[in-house]
C-alpha cells in the first residue's frame, strides 16, 4: 500500500511539473496571453488535487464506524421483532395472510434500501467529489478550445486578407505552431490530471465521468492537429 501510495504521489508530481514548465513556456512567449491565464488555472487545480485524491484514497473509518453501528441496531430491532411476532396461523383467513405477506415484503424492501443507502454512503461522497473534480477539468478543456478556435492556418500574415471586422491576428506561422502545440499539450495534461481522480477508487460512475472528459480532451486535440498538420504542410514548419 505504501509503494502505491508513493507511485501515486511520484505520478502526480511529475504532472504537476509538467503543466507548471507548460505554463512558463506559454508566459514566456505569449505574455499576458489568455491561454496562460488558462494555464495558470489548471496549474492551480493540479496542486489541489493533491488533498482531493488523497480525501478519495483515504478510507473513513468514522463513517464506517456509524454506518456499522446503524446496521447493528436495524439488525437487533429486526430479530426482536421477528422474536415477538405472533406466527400462529388457526384463526388467520386467507386474504389476511396475504395481507401480512404483503406488508412483510414491503419492510424487507424498504429495509433493504435502507441498508444499501448507508452501505453506499462513502463510496456516493467521493463518487460526487470526482465529479465535481472533472466539472472542473472539463471547464478549462473547453476554455482552451475556446482560445485556439480563431487560431486558424489560413489566418496568419501574408496568406489571407483581413475585412474590417476581423479579430486582429499579429502573429506568424511559427508562433501560431507553438500556440496550437501549447494547446494540445493543455489538453493532453487536463486528461491525465482527470485520471488521478480514479486510479485507487474503483467506481463505475466516477470512471464515466473521466472517461467522458479524456474523451473530450483526445476530440478536441484531434481538430487541433488537424490545424498544425495543414500548417506544416503547408510552410515546411
Amino acid at each position: 500500500m505504501a509503494m502505491r501510495q508513493t507511485g501515486r504521489r511520484l505520478i502526480a508530481e511529475e504532472i504537476q511539473k509538467t503543466i507548471d514548465r507548460l505554463y512558463k513556456r506559454i508566459s514566456d512567449r505569449f505574455p499576458q496571453s489568455g491561454l496562460a491565464g488558462v494555464c495558470q488555472e489548471l496549474l492551480e487545480i493540479s496542486r489541489e488535487s493533491d488533498q482531493v485524491i488523497e480525501w478519495i484514497c483515504r478510507p473513513s473509518y468514522w463513517m464506517r464506524i456509524g454506518v456499522g453501528s446503524v446496521l447493528a441496531l436495524l439488525a437487533v430491532a429486526a430479530v426482536y421483532s421477528m422474536v415477538g411476532l405472533d406466527l400462529r396461523t388457526g384463526g388467520l383467513s386467507v386474504s389476511d395472510f396475504f395481507q401480512m405477506t404483503e406488508a412483510a415484503l414491503n419492510e424487507v424492501v424498504l429495509l433493504a434500501a435502507g441498508v444499501t443507502f448507508l452501505v453506499t454512503f462513502e463510496a456516493r461522497r467521493k463518487r460526487r467529489r470526482v465529479i465535481q473534480a472533472v466539472h472542473r477539468l472539463r471547464y478549462i478543456a473547453h476554455l482552451t478550445d475556446a482560445h485556439q478556435l480563431m487560431k486558424d492556418p489560413d489566418t496568419v500574415p501574408r496568406v489571407s486578407t483581413p475585412m474590417a471586422s476581423s479579430p486582429s491576428r499579429e502573429i506568424t506561422p511559427f508562433e501560431l505552431g507553438r500556440y496550437l502545440d501549447y494547446c494540445s499539450e493543455m489538453l493532453s495534461l487536463t486528461g491525465k490530471l482527470g485520471f488521478l481522480y480514479v486510479q485507487d477508487f474503483d467506481d463505475p460512475v466516477a470512471n464515466d465521468a473521466v472517461n467522458d472528459l479524456e474523451g473530450l480532451t483526445t476530440g478536441l486535440s484531434q481538430k487541433i492537429w488537424q490545424k498544425i498538420m495543414i500548417l506544416r504542410g503547408g510552410r515546411g514548419l
